[in-house]
């Protein structure tokens, strides 16, 4: 019987500083499936300001996120007024990135303008059909897809910032809307 540490993982999911913190992500969450406004609308944004940096930045900085930006709580983060902005953007915690805390409101206020769908529905309408087999490598991976392409395209249509092709992608990883768990890695398929 093999322990936690003896799973075979996915490459990425090797924690070089002892934190554990991107096995246990990989283990518990990432692709996993996720539904729900605002937990939709965390793993949107904590995907927009990971874009140009590690995500290790982002899960060490996730519980300061939370605390920052109301738990993700659209409604809350729709009323953030440009005081909000520059607290946020001297919260050391945080990624300061003005455009990235500036596409997190924006986003809040343009979730809360759906009227004729959710987000749940919206973003899980692009979610492909399962695979019939896992990619062998992570090299066999995409960065973008036709899905995230057209994701991204109507999410700026209907006033999302700061989610391109790219991220989108990682998005659905992220939220199992895609499985790129690879062959060998212990992780059953969850879709």
């Amino acid at each position: 019987m093999t322990g936690v540490e003896d799973r075979v993982r996915c490459g990425w999911a090797v924690d070089t500083d002892g934190s554990r913190l991107y096995r246990d992500y990989h283990d518990d969450e990432w692709g996993r499936p996720v539904h729900g406004r605002n937990e939709l609308y965390e793993r949107l944004c904590l995907e927009a300001f990971q874009s140009g940096l590690s995500w290790i930045t982002i899960l060490r900085k996730r519980a300061a996120f939370r605390t920052a930006f109301d738990r993700f709580d659209p409604d809350a983060v729709a009323r953030y007024t440009e005081a909000d902005v520059e607290r946020l953007l001297g919260d050391a915690a945080i990624v300061r990135n003005r455009a990235k805390i500036e596409a997190a409101v924006s986003n809040a206020r343009a979730i809360l303008d759906l009227s004729d769908t959710d987000l749940d529905t919206l973003l899980w309408s692009f979610a492909p059909p399962p695979r019939p087999t896992r990619l062998a490598a992570m090299s066999d991976v995409p960065a973008v897809t036709g899905e995230s392409t057209a994701m991204a395209k109507e999410l700026k249509r209907r006033g999302f910032k700061f989610v391109g092709p790219t991220t989108a992608y990682a998005l659905m990883q992220a939220t199992g809307m895609v499985d790129d768990h690879v062959a060998d890695c212990w992780v059953p398929t969850t879709r």
